[in-house]
């Protein structure tokens, strides 16, 4: 069809000598595309990004260099707060911007930067890495360099907290690791509170050790040496950003890996929060697959944020064709496919950290006991600049074994931190560069091999049919302990160097015909658990038992099967729970809880938006029957300070009372069922009113989106940063994870979500809520929010020809050429060679027009240059009417074109 073209001129060579802007609509019946071009320095050859109608770009270059280059500048385009915020927390520069009331967190955060050799940083990615991340950090700067000479380009929340963004070395993407998942020093510390002011019982219901293990007490650790205030700069290093010191106060936004939004509460409460960041994996044979191909999902579960940790790209360039979920302020993807193999990841519970104690010396507290004699800690000092305020020294101190995080000079004790992932090519997701691009599970399984930081299962699949399940982490070896409670720091517990990865477990092609994770403890019965200590705090398994029982079910799974799995409400708890009141005769004089239980009894345990059981059953099971039980067996203390206790052992103790009850534990049991729900009842009805019948969980459990900077501007603005409510099913225990806050707003759960058909990848889906976008100015803001909340999906394409027919809009990306008919005839060249035009006369006709319009162009003549130009431009315009010249090559010549022929009018 003849397509009608309208050309608006924006901005022709613009202040700065490094960038030019041009904007075109290209239109026909049925499609409006807003072509825009960029001139950059930085980049080799022209690029191009497609974005689709749901926001997610597609970008293609000529070459890796700039395929990268190209994706850092289009991320900044889309994240630039979010990914510059990441950048000043975790390199200790929010001081700069914000001001004094974050000099302690910029001191903390700098404290667990890599310090190590870059050298040796950089080769333990592999040989392309520094060069991958220079191109990346270069495309990112190319945008900031737009913003200076646009500040219109500026997403809003600079201007509301009045100041700019930075630029990027590409060391800083390496240097900061204080944004991963991190194990397990918190869980140590509550560990060796617990068993001190509690005992071994209290502990044992506080977190359940899997495989069965009993930790016993380090020799030389004096128990009474350890508080939680030794945590209090690690948790400053490893949080995100609050708002609350800025004007008014704002929700803080916290950081861009972990993002916890939930309420803060004391250190069991935090830690239990924490172990909700999960994720569900699986992979799915050819045999058991409706479409006869393997199928590989995948839906990590962080916090249900504005704007989303995750970002879908596409990156197209030779040797490279990959698409999928990544962090945005990283290179590459992690989650998705290439076009051979698909690949997607949960959390391994390896515990990668401990805490050391050391003695200090009371004449000089900066020396500590190691062997038989004091040792000097290494001390660091740096400025940090202050917004409004004096510059401020930090003095950092480091020990042989990390970064010193307390010190309590009036009982000569200091705390320090060795971790893991503060070793050389540990940056957190990186490693995903040298996965990206397997063609074979033998290659997949060696990338694996030298993963990092966090511990990850990783699944996969591939066009061959294969599918496989393979671990990775850098895994300490502790000898002579388990690593579950802080040790002496004086040379009796040092790690014995790091498990070779070949002794982690994997599995390929199982009879089965699946495999998934969901951050469970899933080392195979066999593997050697207490020779190698990988670890023993994982999460509950409810969310796996669920996808085996779905899997075990049903003969064939496909793509809306794995779909509706993401997105399954049922709760094994509630099943657990109803299975117990249907076995056991249990009745009350009071009508309304044998109302209550008769709705229970008749659920099948499912929390969908509509259940009224289930809004009963997670108010009973969130804050009543639990509490209940530990009131029952430990002191009121000892219950407040464990918080909720692990899952798995209070519904054991549910369905299998003992001693722990008394004398007569069935009898304690069921009045603890029936008391509890008693007061469950009661807080249904202040919520929801006294109708039971009318009772509907969504009228409860709600999504909103509170942008962390609202509560800083005017109530109309705001309004335009926060997204919902909506309704939302589930609960932190579902497949279709849903953790919420005690104002039943939801907190944690899969924003991010894909589903890969394996060798027609056109069929694959995915979703990424809100939207796209981290600019509330953008239409992909908030445009995927009600899809999400809705458990819908969108399409991931793959071929260049579907997207075209999704494409929304261009963006295409140039070097900063010269103006003159030689760059002309380069681009030419170019697209031939790119085969960008249907034929070689199409090339042949243009480049007469361009030979002659360079003899002219030494002779200075205007006239001929130009009456050739303008038969170049006609000709152009021809070729492309009848669909010889693709839109890429069209718009990029018409733009160059257009620039030469102003300069000679």
């Amino acid at each position: 069809m003849k397509k009608i073209f309208v050309f608006a001129l924006i901005c022709m060579l613009l202040m700065t000598p490094f960038l030019s802007s041009f904007t075109s609509t290209t239109s026909n019946a049925t499609s409006s595309v807003m072509t825009t071009i960029h001139e950059l320095e930085g980049l080799e050859k022209p690029a191009e990004i497609l974005v689709d109608n749901w926001g997610i770009p597609h970008i293609y270059a000529s070459s890796q260099t700039d395929v990268y280059f190209a994706q850092g500048f289009n991320v900044a385009r889309d994240r630039l707060w979010q990914i510059d915020l990441w950048r000043k927390n975790g390199l200790g520069e929010l001081s700069e911007v914000l001001g004094p009331e974050y000099v302690e967190q910029d001191k903390a955060k700098r404290l667990f930067l890599y310090r190590g050799d870059m050298e040796e940083e950089w080769e333990a990615y592999g040989p392309e890495t520094e060069e991958i991340v220079t191109a990346f950090t270069e495309g990112i700067n190319a945008y900031v360099e737009m913003t200076e000479a646009n500040p219109e380009l500026l997403p809003d929340e600079f201007d509301i907290l009045d100041y700019e963004p930075s630029k990027w070395e590409p060391e800083d993407v390496v240097r900061i690791r204080s944004h991963g998942l991190t194990r397990n020093i918190t869980n140590e510390v509550a560990r060796a509170i617990t068993l001190r002011d509690h005992g071994q019982d209290v502990e044992s219901v506080r977190k359940k050790l899997q495989p069965d293990w009993e930790t016993e007490i380090p020799v030389g650790l004096d128990l009474e040496d350890i508080s939680e205030d030794v945590l209090d700069t690690y948790q400053l290093a490893t949080s995100g950003v609050n708002f609350d010191n800025v004007g008014n106060g704002a929700e803080g936004l916290e950081n861009v890996e972990t993002q916890l939004t939930a309420e803060t509460g004391n250190l069991n409460e935090q830690i239990e929060l924490e172990s909700s960041l999960g994720s569900n994996n699986w992979v799915i044979s050819p045999e058991k697959s409706e479409t006869g191909r393997p199928i590989m999902a995948d839906d990590p579960h962080r916090a249900v944020d504005v704007p989303s940790l995750r970002y879908i790209t596409h990156l197209s360039a030779p040797g490279l064709d990959v698409i999928g979920g990544g962090e945005p302020v990283l290179p590459g993807i992690s989650i998705g496919h290439n076009g051979t193999s698909a690949w997607g990841l949960t959390i391994f519970s390896i515990d990668q950290e401990d805490l050391y104690v050391y003695e200090t010396n009371p004449d000089n507290p900066s020396e500590y006991r190691y062997e038989d004699g004091w040792e000097s800690m290494t001390s660091v000092s740096e400025d940090i600049a202050v917004k409004d305020g004096e510059h401020q020294v930090a003095d950092l101190e480091f020990t042989r074994h990390g970064p010193v995080i307390y010190k309590d000079e009036e009982n000569n004790r200091a705390y320090a931190v060795r971790a893991g992932w503060l070793e050389p090519g540990m940056a957190p997701y990186l490693g995903s560069l040298s996965y990206m691009g397997a063609k074979s599970w033998d290659e997949f399984y060696e990338a694996m091999n030298r993963w990092g930081s966090p511990s990850e299962n990783q699944v996969y699949a591939d066009v061959e049919g294969n599918i496989g399940w393979k671990p990775g982490g850098l895994t300490p070896v502790r000898d002579n302990w388990d690593g579950l409670l802080p040790v002496p720091g004086d040379g009796t517990y040092e790690w014995d160097g790091f498990l070779d990865q070949e002794n982690l477990p994997h599995e390929i092609n199982p009879d089965r015909g699946w495999i998934g994770t969901a951050n469970e403890m899933n080392l195979p019965n066999d593997y050697d658990y207490e020779k190698y200590k990988l670890g023993f705090e994982w999460t509950a398994p409810f969310r796996f038992q669920w996808i085996e029982k779905v899997m075990e079910s049903n003969e064939k799974m496909g793509i809306e099967d794995s779909l509706q799995l993401q997105t399954d409400y049922t709760s094994i708890p509630a099943k657990r729970v109803v299975h117990l009141l249907n076995d056991i005769e249990l009745d009350s004089s009071d009508e309304k809880v044998n109302e209550a239980l008769e709705l229970l009894r008749s659920w099948d345990g499912e929390l969908s938006v509509e259940t009224t059981a289930g809004t009963l059953f997670e108010v009973w099971y969130q804050y009543h029957l639990g509490d209940a039980v530990l009131a029952e067996i430990m002191s009121e203390e000892a219950a407040e300070y464990i918080g909720s206790g692990d899952p798995l052992v209070i519904l054991d103790l549910l369905e299998n009372p003992d001693e722990r009850f008394g004398d007569n534990p069935v009898e304690i049991r069921d009045e603890i069922l029936l008391s509890s729900l008693d007061s469950a009842i009661d807080q249904v009805e202040e919520l929801l009113g006294p109708n039971m019948n009318e009772w509907q969980w969504g009228e409860l459990k709600h999504a909103y989106l509170d942008h962390p900077l609202a509560e800083l501007v005017g109530e109309e603005q705001a309004a335009d940063m926060n997204i919902g409510p909506l309704p939302r099913g589930g609960s932190g225990d579902t497949v279709g994870a849903s953790r919420y806050n005690s104002n039943f707003q939801q907190v944690h759960g899969a924003t991010f979500r894909v589903v890969v058909d394996v060798g027609e990848w056109d069929n694959s889906i995915a979703m990424n809520s809100p939207g796209q976008s981290g600019d509330p100015n953008s239409k992909h803001y908030d445009d995927l929010f009600d899809k999400w909340a809705n458990d819908e999906a969108i399409p991931l394409l793959y071929c260049r020809d579907k997207i075209k027919e999704a494409t929304d809009q261009r963006i295409i990306l140039l070097p900063d050429l010269e103006n003159n008919v030689s760059s002309i005839e380069m681009l030419v060249e170019h697209f031939e060679t790119e085969e960008e035009f249907a034929d070689e006369d199409t090339a042949h006709s243009l480049e007469v027009h361009l030979k002659a319009v360079r003899q002219f162009e030494k002779q200075e003549d205007a006239e001929k240059i130009l009456k050739h130009m303008n038969g170049f431009m006609d000709l152009l315009e021809h070729h492309y009417d009848d669909d010889a010249i693709s839109d890429f090559a069209y718009h990029t010549l018409l733009h160059q074109a257009e620039n030469f022929i102003q300069q000679w009018e």
